[in-house]
């Protein structure tokens, strides 16, 4: 079945997480994505987590956001590999890069002088704080835009301080902005015939997920404070509870829901309690109501109220870890965990986060070896085994 992206060609000079994941999303839907390395491959290979993939140049961070990818390795420096990138760039739809604004301009491929070769490319610049403004030459760190866009002015509790998220939420959901920027300019190129710039701020996209808070200061003048595990919705019945020997994250956030989470607890008298009324009530008297319903999960264990709870009709959670949730049923059920073989076994990646009817995302290769496809891509331009060795024995492949 033909995927949305299928001839579609990326010229993908990203590296670390970012734009990888952008330009892995389009992967998973057909796109040709040619990986540029240096010759050495990018640090993130090596990332320490396992000294066996590391030395492989294989690093399992590394991995999960690049396959489906092609390998090419050139030394940019070099005024022949300059060539090279402008000959695909000429046949590509689309050049990704996140180096700092400015970077690709000097090395005499950036936006202006690809589009003077290839007027129909799309050309995806992802940065920390965008291609103008006075920071736009800042380095866009995960952490560092966490900090300066309000995430952890959010996250945490306040005896603790702020807390970064448990993973690079900033990276990621800028690489996610950056997929559907691309997708965006692919699909209005088909009403102009024109390609553009697609200009990613890690810092804006971040806004844009923060949307609500940014809300509820702009309109309603409500200073965000550190919230814990408390939902958006502020119910003291959609947060973190004890519950036997852990926790369980419960998201009653209705009265049908609340009424149903008390009587399954066995605490129906507390609905006829003056001081859980209603939800102004309730969270005025927050702690008396937390005391009674975690004297009631104290009786099970958290994956047992998980399911009474959740058959009852009071929405709730106990904690996954990735090594459990990735074999819950309802990923197996639904296959978001894709399998494939490589020549070191079986591996699984996650992959795209939605299912089309027909032409989804789908996970074919592993990510690959460096430069794997060196000689491949330099062959499709022209170059014969002679002219592949040349440029290998100069150092520019």
């Amino acid at each position: 079945m033909t995927r949305p992206f299928e001839g579609v060609k990326i010229l993908d000079f990203t590296q670390v997480l970012a734009g990888p994941y952008a330009s892995y999303q389009l992967a998973l839907l057909g796109a040709d994505v040619i990986k540029v390395e240096r010759r050495e491959g990018e640090d993130m290979r090596r990332t320490p987590l396992s000294r066996e993939w590391a030395e492989r140049g294989l690093a399992p961070g590394w991995q999960a956001i690049n396959g489906n990818k092609r390998s090419l390795t050139l030394d940019l420096s070099k005024p022949e590999a300059i060539a090279i990138a402008k000959q695909l760039a000429a046949q590509a739809d689309v050049v990704m890069e996140n180096f700092r604004p400015g970077v690709m301009d000097k090395l005499g491929i950036g936006y202006a002088a690809l589009s003077e070769i290839n007027p129909r490319l799309i050309y995806c610049a992802i940065s920390g704080f965008g291609q103008t403004g006075p920071e736009r030459l800042g380095a866009g760190y995960d952490g560092k835009v966490q900090a300066l866009s309000g995430i952890m002015s959010i996250t945490g509790h306040p005896e603790t301080g702020p807390t970064r998220a448990g993973f690079a939420v900033c990276d990621v959901l800028s690489g996610a902005t950056a997929a559907f920027g691309v997708s965006s300019a692919l699909f209005q190129r088909t009403h102009t015939g024109k390609g553009q710039l697609v200009d990613v701020s890690m810092l804006e996209a971040t806004l844009a997920f923060l949307s609500g808070q940014v809300a509820d200061y702009s309109v309603a003048g409500h200073r965000q404070q550190l919230s814990g595990n408390q939902a958006v919705s502020r119910r003291p019945t959609a947060n973190l509870f004890k519950a036997g020997d852990g926790y369980l994250l419960l998201a009653v956030n209705s009265e049908k829901q609340y009424r149903a989470l008390m009587t399954a607890l066995g605490r129906a008298d507390a609905l006829e309690d003056s001081r859980f009324a209603d939800w102004f009530a309730r969270q005025e008297n927050e702690p008396a109501l937390r005391a009674i319903i975690e004297e009631a999960l104290s009786r099970k264990e958290p994956r047992e109220w998980e399911k009474l709870l959740e058959a009852a009709g009071a929405p709730c959670a106990s904690i996954w870890k990735i090594e459990e949730v990735i074999d819950h049923p309802q990923i197996a059920a639904r296959g978001a965990i894709q399998e494939i073989d490589t020549p070191y076994g079986q591996l699984r990646f996650a992959g795209s986060g939605f299912q089309l009817a027909h032409g989804g995302g789908r996970l074919d290769r592993m990510a690959p070896a460096l430069g794997a496809h060196t000689d491949e891509v330099l062959a499709s331009l022209g170059y014969d085994t002679k002219a592949i060795a040349e440029l290998r024995a100069g150092e520019i492949v």
